[in-house]
């Protein structure tokens, strides 16, 4: 819940942020990537970790770490310390998150685990989906600082629970050494991939920078192959991805998260700056999308337990292909009952393959790399959120950029110079009218009405690729099955 929920929360409060600290825009952006960076990168190795000392170790490091960052930077008083500590937030979840799928990998037998993972995606659905709302309610009524200290009682709570409740499971033939080049070669692939991702809308996707940090992550990914299959004991063996089931259900991971991740982070600029909501509204109007997959979690648990992880994945991503279909009907008048039967139908076809496609690459992983598998999941759900926004806002930005001059011209305003074009356009990027200072209402008018026609169309663009990516992944479903080594689990002895 801590490490899901810091992933949205923080948007809330970076303009706090900003303006307490006097922080750049470029400052506060790393608030997030910083946070986005650490963890990704160290997902798989964090992984490894657990694999090899055992994941109730890594999990309560994790949580004390996690907790520590998290009130460090509530008493930070620079933006630089915010960012120091957000890094170090972002490695410490990284050990969190694989090392609970470890845990349930290891605890619960073949028949309970899609359960415990149903509960497990509850959790992590609710709270990313519910973060701007306890982010808002918090920076509105408490502070900024609150947004972080919230962890350190949780952290707490976490740790005693753990103390008391975990058992330390340890497969017989748990790794017994590092592949330090392996790590570093993975790690370099991961950062060069995701610095890349997240630079790219600054930079252009043309530009050769972009290009040359996606070639070193090419370049690394491909002596990280190589290696992996000369050394003895690899941090990931690579025929891990004989399995197709675990493969697909990476590949799902990484679908599911361009769409949901993409999609989500323009409908908050739509409810905000198209609509005029505050935070908490914006949040609360998201509420049918969070408790669909509240509800659906642990249903797709049952029926994944039931029926095996096909037919659920498979109507899981059409449910929300549609959703994102719906989506990219709407208008800047739309009403909020027609938002929330979306909203709804995302949340509802969601839960099935968060629950689903990580159960199929953590069930098909042997015991000894379920950590690892963990690791694998996470990063394929970070990657494809770093996808989502950084693609669909590429096309969201190109739309805007074809559309707005002839919008402009038709509305019959003022005509812009180049310069201001291009500043008008980074506006509405984001459902934000352009309005000058000085203008009359009529013109403030016909403006705002030329921006949010244009964000819509921009919207229903990238929209419609999210559609599509969705359709792909309803194919992709029907290559996974259950998990081969799912019966693993239960039997494993506690140290």
């Amino acid at each position: 819940m801590m490490v899901a929920l810091d992933g949205t929360i923080v948007a809330i409060a970076n303009p706090a942020i900003q303006k307490d600290l006097g922080a750049t825009f470029a400052d506060v952006q790393w608030i997030t990537n910083g946070y986005f960076l650490a963890l990704a990168v160290a997902l798989i190795t964090a992984g490894k970790l657990g694999d090899r000392f055992g994941h109730r170790q890594t999990f309560l490091i994790g949580v004390v770490g996690f907790a520590a960052a998290s009130g460090a930077i509530g008493l930070s008083d620079s933006i630089a310390f915010v960012v120091t500590f957000r890094v170090l937030q972002g490695l410490f979840g990284a050990l969190l998150m694989p090392a609970a799928l470890g845990l349930l990998r290891a605890t619960f037998p073949a028949e309970k685990l899609n359960m415990a993972i149903g509960i497990w995606g509850m959790v992590i659905g609710a709270s990313t989906a519910g973060g701007p709302i306890l982010g808002g309610l918090l920076v509105q009524h408490v502070s900024w600082q609150s947004v972080f200290f919230i962890n350190v009682p949780v952290g707490i709570i976490a740790l005693v629970l753990g103390i008391v409740i975990l058992k330390d499971h340890r497969a017989e033939n748990a790794p017994k050494s590092f592949d330090v080049v392996g790590i570093v070669l993975l790690s370099a692939a991961m950062f060069c991939l995701v610095w890349a991702l997240i630079k790219a809308p600054e930079w252009g996707w043309g530009a050769g920078l972009t290009w040359t940090f996606i070639g070193a992550s090419v370049a690394s990914f491909a002596l990280f192959a190589v290696w992996e299959s000369k050394v003895e004991e690899p941090l990931i063996p690579l025929a891990l991805f004989r399995s197709v089931p675990l493969s697909a259900g990476v590949v799902l991971m990484v679908l599911m998260a361009i769409a949901f991740m993409g999609g989500l982070f323009f409908v908050t600029f739509y409810l905000q700056n198209v609509h005029g909501m505050s935070p908490v509204d914006s949040g609360l109007h998201l509420l049918p999308l969070t408790g669909m997959m509240i509800i659906g979690s642990p249903l797709a648990g049952a029926m994944i337990t039931k029926m095996g992880p096909r037919i659920p994945l498979a109507g899981g991503m059409l449910c929300t292909a549609v959703a994102m279909y719906g989506m990219s009907t709407l208008e800047a008048g739309t009403g909020s009952g027609l938002m929330s039967i979306w909203f709804a139908l995302l949340g509802l076809g969601l839960a099935p393959v968060m629950v689903g496609a990580t159960e199929v690459i953590v069930g098909n992983a042997p015991m000894e790399l379920s950590g690892v598998a963990g690791g694998l999941q996470q990063a394929a759900m970070q990657i494809g959120g770093s996808l989502g926004t950084a693609v669909l806002g590429a096309v969201m930005a190109s739309k805007v950029d074809s559309d707005l001059p002839e919008n402009w011209a038709d509305a019959k305003l003022p005509p812009l110079s180049e310069a201001q074009l291009d500043k008008a356009a980074e506006a509405v990027q984001v459902g934000v009218a352009p309005v000058p200072p000085k203008a009359p209402p009529s013109v403030a008018d016909q403006i705002t009405t030329v921006a949010h026609d244009t964000f819509m169309s921009g919207m229903g663009m990238a929209c419609l690729v999210a559609t599509g990516v969705a359709v792909v992944a309803v194919f992709v479903a029907f290559l996974t099955k259950r998990g081969d080594n799912a019966e693993a689990g239960a039997g494993v002895g506690h140290i």
